[in-house]
């Protein structure tokens, strides 16, 4: 199987793959506790979102706190 991510170092076999991901399913599936499989996505996908922009965002993150400080005060 092909790279997995961005580690061109990590190749996983079809077995492995198909392990990793029913893992993920069933910690999904653990998450998701009261709510519906078709609403879990409606709750999760924002708060993915959200995350991958705080990551994104975060090497400027001290530099616009200041800057916001500094128009705040």
């Amino acid at each position: 199987m092909g790279n997995f991510g961005r580690n061109p170092g990590i190749h996983l076999n079809s077995n492995k793959h198909t392990e990793l991901a029913n893992h993920a399913w069933s910690v999904a599936d653990l998450l998701r506790g009261d709510y519906k499989q078709s609403d879990y996505g409606k709750v999760i996908l924002p708060f993915t979102v959200l995350r991958r922009l705080e990551c994104v965002l975060e090497p400027t993150r001290e530099r616009v706190t200041e800057t916001v400080a500094k128009f705040a005060g």
